[in-house]
C-alpha cells in the first residue's frame, strides 16, 4: 500500500493530519530503516556543509535536527528531506565574507539572521500564494548554477585537502595562487584526502548497500585516533560543544544588509526543495503543494535559526536515498532528528576528531556531484541558446561570485521568459493527403502546398510584445511565396490582445488592397468572441473564417474550381 493521503485529501491544509493522523503501524518498521539510512548521509553531509558556509560542523547538526523536526509537521512531500543544502551553504558563506568584512559580525549570527530573514520571506510568499515562483528559474540556468557553485566549492576546499594556506578572497584569486603553494602541500594531509576520495568513490561501485560518507566519517576519525594524525600535522574540526542547542537570538540589526541575500536564498531553497519533491513524487503520493512547501520551508528556517543554524532546503541526494530506502511517511525524518540528537548528546568527542582533510574530501565528492558534463550534454543536443544561458550562469558563479550568481540565474530566467514572450514560432503548413495531415512546410517531400494559398501558423498568445515581431515573419513568408489567399491557423493562438488584433486588422486591409484574402481557421470560442467584436470581425464575416483547415481547403478547391468554371463560360 502507498503512503497515506490523509484524511482531508486536499493539499495546503493541515499538513500533518495528511499522514500523522492516517498513520499505520505497519509503516513504522520502513520509515525506522529509511530514517537511520538517510542518518548515515545526512549527518556527514550536514557537518560537510556547515564548514563550506564557514561554521562549525555543530551548526550543520543543529540545523539538520531543528529543520528535521518542523518540515514534517506542515511539508506535503512524504520523502523530501530538509536539511540545508551545499548550494545555499555556498551563498550563506558568500555572504557571511561581505558581512563579517564590512560590519566586523559574528559568521554564526550572520548565519542565523539569514535563516531567520529566508524563513519569513518564504512564509510570506505562501501567504501571498507565490507557490508559482518554483518554476521561476529554469533547468538550463539551474544547471549552470548548480555546476557553478561546485566548481567554487572544489577549489575553496583545495586549502584544507591540500593542507595549505589561500589567502586570496575570491575565486579567480585563489586560482591564480595556488600554482605557488602546491609544492608546499602537507603530505600526510594530502595523502589522507586521497584515501577518502578513493573510498568515497568505490565504495558506492562495489558496495552500493554501505553508507558511503558515513563510512569514511568513522574510518577517518579511527585512524586519527589510532595514529595520531594530529601530532603529524593533520588538522582535525577541533571541539565540538556537547548537548542540544541552545535558544540563539539572530542579530536583527543585520536585517536591513543580509535581506537580499536571503532573497536569493529563499528562491534557491524554494526551487531545489520542489524540484526535489516533484521529482521524487510517486504515484500514490499527494501532489506537492507548492504554496505548502512555501510555509513548511519558511517554519523550518524559522526552526534552524532559533538554534543558530543555517538556512535550510530539500536536498536532492538525501531525498533520493530516503525513497530508495523505502521511507513510507515523514516519520522517517523524526527518526533521523532522533539519531542526530544521540550524535550530540554521546558522540561530540569522537565527531572531534573527525580530520578537516577527510571531511573536505567529502565535500569534494559532493561537489563534482553537482557538476553535470551529461546535463550540459543534454540542453546542447536540445537547445543550443539554453546551453548559452546555463555558461553564462556557471561563468558568472565562478568569475563573479555566488550571490551574484543567483541574481544572474534569475536575470538569465527572465531574459528567458522575455525572449521566448517576443519571439512567437511562424511557419508556413502543408497537408499530407496520404496521412490526411497538416504540419509544418519543408520538412516532408510527399507533403504538398498550394500554389496561390499560403498556410500559417503561430503559437501562443499574440500580445504587443510579440506582434511586431510575429508580423515580420509572416510578411517574409508572404513575399516569398507571393499567395492570393492567406490563412492564420488559430488553434495555438490562446487570444490574441488588444494591440496585436488591431495590428492584425491593419495588415488585413494592408493585404486587401494589394488583392490578397486573409482567412482565419481554427480559432476557439473566447478568442472568435473577441475577433467578431473588432472591425476585423466585421470585415471577414463567417465566410471567411474555418472551424479547420480541412474546410479551408475545401472552400479553397470550390474558389479553384468556380475560377475554372468562369474562365471556360468566357
Amino acid at each position: 500500500m502507498g503512503p497515506a493521503r490523509g484524511i482531508s485529501g486536499m493539499p495546503g491544509r493541515a499538513s500533518v493530519a495528511r499522514w500523522l493522523f492516517a498513520y499505520r503501524r505497519a509503516w513504522l518498521r520502513a520509515d525506522v530503516i529509511a530514517g537511520l539510512t538517510v542518518a548515515a548521509v545526512v549527518i556527514p553531509q550536514a557537518m560537510a556543509y556547515a564548514v563550506i558556509a564557514g561554521l562549525p560542523v555543530e551548526v550543520g547538526l543543529y540545523t539538520a535536527l531543528a529543520t528535521m523536526l518542523v518540515y514534517p509537521l506542515l511539508g506535503s512531500s512524504r520523502p523530501l528531506s530538509v536539511t540545508t543544502t551545499s548550494a545555499i551553504a555556498m551563498l550563506v558563506a558568500a555572504q557571511i565574507a561581505v558581512s563579517v568584512a564590512q560590519t566586523g559580525a559574528a559568521p554564526g549570527a550572520v548565519a542565523a539572521t539569514l535563516a531567520l530573514l529566508v524563513g519569513g520571506l518564504l512564509i510570506l510568499a505562501s501567504v501571498l500564494r507565490l507557490g508559482f515562483l518554483a518554476n521561476f528559474i529554469s533547468l538550463p540556468v539551474l544547471v549552470g548554477f548548480k555546476a557553478g557553485v561546485g566548481v567554487v566549492i572544489i577549489i575553496g576546499q583545495l586549502k584544507p585537502v591540500l593542507g595549505i594556506s589561500l589567502t586570496g578572497t575570491t575565486t579567480v584569486d585563489k586560482l591564480l595562487e595556488l600554482p605557488g603553494k602546491i609544492p608546499g602541500a602537507h603530505g600526510p594531509t594530502v595523502l589522507l584526502a586521497c584515501v577518502g576520495l578513493a573510498l568515497l568513490l568505490a565504495l558506492p561501485r562495489f558496495f552500493p548497500r554501505l553508507p558511503a560518507p558515513l563510512a569514511w566519517v568513522a574510518l577517518s576519525i579511527a585512524a586519527s585516533a589510532v595514529f595520531g594524525l594530529d601530532a603529524l600535522g593533520v588538522k582535525s574540526v577541533g571541539a565540538v560543544p556537547s548537548g542540544l542547542p541552545a535558544l540563539a537570538l539572530p542579530d536583527v540589526a543585520l536585517a536591513a544588509q543580509l535581506w537580499p541575500a536571503a532573497l536569493g536564498i529563499a528562491l534557491m531553497s524554494f526551487t531545489e526543495s520542489v524540484a526535489a519533491a516533484r521529482t521524487f513524487c510517486q504515484r500514490s503520493d499527494p501532489p506537492v503543494n507548492a504554496n505548502q512547501e512555501l510555509l513548511a520551508l519558511g517554519a523550518a528556517n524559522v526552526a534552524s535559526a532559533m538554534v543558530g543554524g543555517l538556512p535550510a532546503g530539500g536536498g536532492a541526494s538525501q531525498t533520493a536515498v530516503a525513497d530508495a530506502s523505502g521511507a513510507r511517511s515523514q516519520m522517517a525524518q523524526w527518526v533521523n532528528a532522533a539519531v542526530v540528537v544521540l550524535c550530540l548528546l554521546l558522540l561530540s568527542r569522537v565527531i572531534a576528531l573527525l580530520p578537516q582533510a577527510a571531511l573536505g574530501a567529502l565535500i569534494l565528492v559532493a561537489s563534482f556531484s553537482m557538476i553535470k558534463p551529461r546535463a550540459f550534454r543534454d540542453i546542447a543536443q536540445v537547445r543550443r541558446l539554453e546551453l548559452t544561458w546555463a555558461l553564462a550562469t556557471l561563468a558568472g558563479v565562478v568569475l563573479i561570485g555566488t550571490l551574484q550568481g543567483i541574481l544572474i540565474a534569475v536575470a538569465i530566467s527572465i531574459l528567458t521568459l522575455f525572449y521566448q514572450a517576443n519571439h512567437p514560432p511562424v511557419y508556413a503548413i502543408a497537408y499530407n493527403r496520404a496521412k490526411d495531415i497538416f504540419r509544418r512546410a519543408g520538412e516532408h517531400a510527399d507533403d504538398e502546398t498550394f500554389p496561390g494559398l499560403l498556410m500559417l501558423r503561430t503559437e501562443g498568445r499574440l500580445t504587443f510584445a510579440n506582434a511586431a515581431n510575429a508580423a515580420e515573419k509572416m510578411r517574409a513568408l508572404v513575399e516569398q511565396t507571393q499567395p492570393h489567399v492567406i490563412v492564420l491557423e488559430c488553434s495555438a493562438i490562446p487570444d490574441i490582445e488588444y494591440t496585436a488584433l488591431t495590428m492584425l486588422t491593419d495588415a488585413e486591409q494592408s493585404l486587401r488592397a494589394r488583392g490578397i484574402s486573409l482567412w482565419l481557421a481554427g480559432v476557439n470560442p473566447d478568442l472568435l468572441k473577441t475577433i467578431e467584436r473588432s472591425p476585423l470581425g466585421k470585415t471577414l464575416g463567417h465566410e471567411h473564417m474555418f472551424f479547420n483547415l480541412q474546410k479551408v481547403l475545401e472552400a479553397w478547391q470550390a474558389r479553384a474550381a468556380n475560377k475554372r468554371e468562369g474562365h471556360r463560360h468566357v
